[in-house]
């Protein structure tokens, strides 16, 4: 699908002047999605390296899409085939984003994990979809890693309950990377999207991966609320959080607000979340205890992805650039970076989202339009809900609240 509106919804003077803008709920949106789409295409060719690494490949840091790491033998060449990363092409981490936007869609309320085993399962293994990295037609369920391929067997053929599904998987980013939709729907609620994330991540996810999906999506909502800044979101998310994801969170910002630019923040922020981090120093060589449950650790994606909004000062450009070059899993830490960065107003550059959306044959922009027509009907289901139980704990005779 090509898409219909290369646009994305920064104004001119204000992508010129580097500002950020202050937006209404569908621009906000439109951001959020265009920007984490953007930022999982730029990061992909780079996965799984160390800054140091991407610099040597390419003669210095990226600073926009840049091509497959093996060039032309991508198909063949280790780790990465048969995937195409590079030239524009999105990853698994913005086919599963817009996979539960079109549950969204087909429910039009909340979701839940049997919202995941009834519609996104289904969805993942029976419509054939545009697979950028693959460059054909296919079953989303052919490229999804094996966590998220989780989903179809535990739920699909184990037939397990929904909700304690995610126990037994890998724990790792799988359920937060594509978390974005729930803040958007709770958009300026972070507990209502943290408790929301929490039940949809349940089919997927345990332990700390599950926590970050909670926290991922409250603090989407919380860039969504009027007035927001890196500084609110990183308090919402520290007021959520619990255990290792908590001290995570915590130590890799506390480290962040030390440096004002990407370059001098890459290895700080690193040692910040290492003692957190089960995966170990070298990305492609886990560490024995990897991804393991445990209550004293956190994925690394999402403190850094914090961590590089505070540094960027919420500056779209700069927050993506830095997870990008930060190397690692940098394709799903610029996905979130991109999607709070977006929520906050910060304009995504045009000429990365034509040439993202073009390379990828996606229209980025329909799910957004999408989305925000069910955030608005799923919140005025609220706003009816909510009115009928103040009416029935009135009847009780509770007193209202004054203000």
């Amino acid at each position: 699908m090509t898409p219909t509106e290369p646009e994305c919804p920064a104004r001119p003077e204000e992508q010129q002047s580097g500002g950020t803008a202050l937006y209404g709920l569908a621009e906000r949106i439109t951001g959020a999605l265009v920007g984490a789409a953007v930022g999982d295409a730029l990061g992909g060719p780079v996965e799984g390296y160390a800054p140091e690494q991407i610099a040597e490949r390419h003669g210095g840091r990226v600073h926009g899409v840049v091509g497959p790491w093996h060039g032309d033998a991508w198909r063949t060449a280790r780790p990465i085939a048969p995937y195409h990363k590079g030239d524009g092409h999105v990853t698994d981490d913005t086919l599963m984003t817009h996979a539960l936007i079109r549950v969204y869609a087909r429910v039009r309320d909340h979701l839940d994990a049997y919202a995941i085993a009834d519609h996104l399962v289904p969805d993942l293994m029976t419509n054939p979809r545009w697979i950028p990295e693959l460059e054909t037609e296919a079953l989303p369920l052919h490229r999804l890693f094996l966590a998220e391929k989780w989903l179809v067997a535990r739920l699909a053929y184990g037939h397990v309950d929904p909700r304690e599904a995610g126990v037994g998987n890998i724990v790792n980013c799988g359920a937060a990377m594509y978390m974005a939709p729930v803040g958007l729907v709770n958009a300026a609620d972070p507990a209502a999207a943290y408790a929301e994330a929490l039940d949809i991540a349940g089919a997927h996810q345990s332990s700390y991966g599950r926590e970050a999906a909670g926290v991922l999506a409250a603090a989407v909502a919380a860039a969504m609320a009027p007035g927001a800044s890196p500084d609110s979101v990183v308090t919402a998310c520290l007021s959520l959080a619990k255990d290792g994801t908590r001290e995570a969170i915590e130590k890799v910002c506390e480290v962040a607000r030390g440096h004002r630019d990407f370059e001098s923040a890459l290895r700080p922020l690193r040692a910040a979340v290492a003692p957190y981090d089960t995966v170990g120093p070298d990305y492609r060589a886990p560490s024995a205890a990897a991804r393991r449950p445990s209550r004293l650790h956190a994925i690394e994606e999402l403190p850094v992805a914090l961590g590089m909004l505070l540094v960027s000062g919420g500056d779209y450009r700069q927050a993506v650039l830095g997870a990008v070059n930060y190397g690692r899993d940098c394709d799903s830490i610029a996905t979130m970076a991109g999607a709070l960065a977006g929520a906050l107003g910060s304009p995504v550059p045009r000429d990365w989202a034509k040439t993202v959306a073009e390379a990828s044959r996606l229209d980025l922009w329909a799910p957004a339009r999408t989305l925000t027509e069910v955030t608005q009907e799923i919140f005025a289901r609220d706003v009816r809900r909510r009115r009928a139980h103040e009416r029935a704990f009135a009847a009780l005779g509770g007193s209202a609240c004054s203000d």
